[in-house]
């Protein structure tokens, strides 16, 4: 299933969550202008290395990297889903947190999730990269303020056929969740060396729960209850 939108209207302009896709942009559009071999060396020194914070290699370098690492990114597809999810979820998390707390919220969802990845995988060498961290926690934070909102999606049949159905939040994140999760204990299991590339499945893991277990203390002013009749406009 694809996301497509959800049906929650934010009051306010998401200034941080449009400022952090514009600047995972800018500095993707970087990276394309980088001839391979000068892009290969640029991910190397700014991606997350696990081995390089946990096994004393350059270690402060290592942990300037857990934030750096998060506005890196592989490829156009690799970019765009993330931007894409942050631009259904993030405007709606934003406008409950408030500017402030929720670019903290957001930098510290990709600290927790490029943590857990690296404790998990401390010998890894292959630099990690990419904003899925981050955008975790924002989607935690989501499935916990609102549970009751709707994602429209599309579900393909062949090629660009398919149709289009609304599915609860909390069943389309808690969805989402448990396949990271399986992925995630999958990839444990695999012999070792063959888990360095792909997919950070535990980033995602962590940056969920991060998101699920500390959402709240970020909004502690909010006195607004969690949902209201008129909350979800209809399609």
């Amino acid at each position: 299933m694809f996301p497509l939108q959800d049906t929650v209207r934010s009051r306010t302009f998401p200034l941080v969550t449009w400022s952090l896709i514009a600047l995972n942009v800018v500095v993707f559009l970087f990276e394309a202008a980088l001839p391979p071999a000068l892009l290969e060396r640029f991910i190397a020194v700014w991606g997350f290395v696990p081995a390089r914070l946990f096994g004393g290699q350059a270690p402060l370098w290592g942990l300037a990297t857990l934030f750096t690492s998060m506005f890196l990114h592989g490829g156009w597809f690799h970019l765009l889903s993330n931007m894409w999810a942050l631009y259904i979820f993030g405007d709606n998390v934003e406008d409950r947190m408030g500017h402030g707390r929720y670019l903290a919220f957001y930098l510290l969802s990709g600290l927790a999730a490029a943590l857990v990845q690296g404790v998990l995988l401390p010998t890894s060498r292959v630099p990690m990269v990419g904003a899925s961290g981050a955008i975790s926690g924002v989607l935690g934070a989501y499935f916990l303020f609102y549970p009751t909102a709707r994602v429209i999606t599309w579900v393909p049949l062949f090629l660009f056929f398919g149709y289009y159905i609304d599915v609860p939040a909390v069943l389309y994140l808690g969805l989402w969740f448990l396949s990271q999760f399986y992925s995630g204990l999958f990839s444990l299991a695999l012999p070792q060396g063959m888990h360095g590339g792909g997919v950070a499945w535990w980033a995602h893991i962590g940056g969920f729960l991060f998101g699920v277990l500390f959402a709240r203390w970020f909004a502690p002013d909010d006195r607004r209850p969690r949902w209201y009749a008129d909350e979800y406009w209809p399609w």
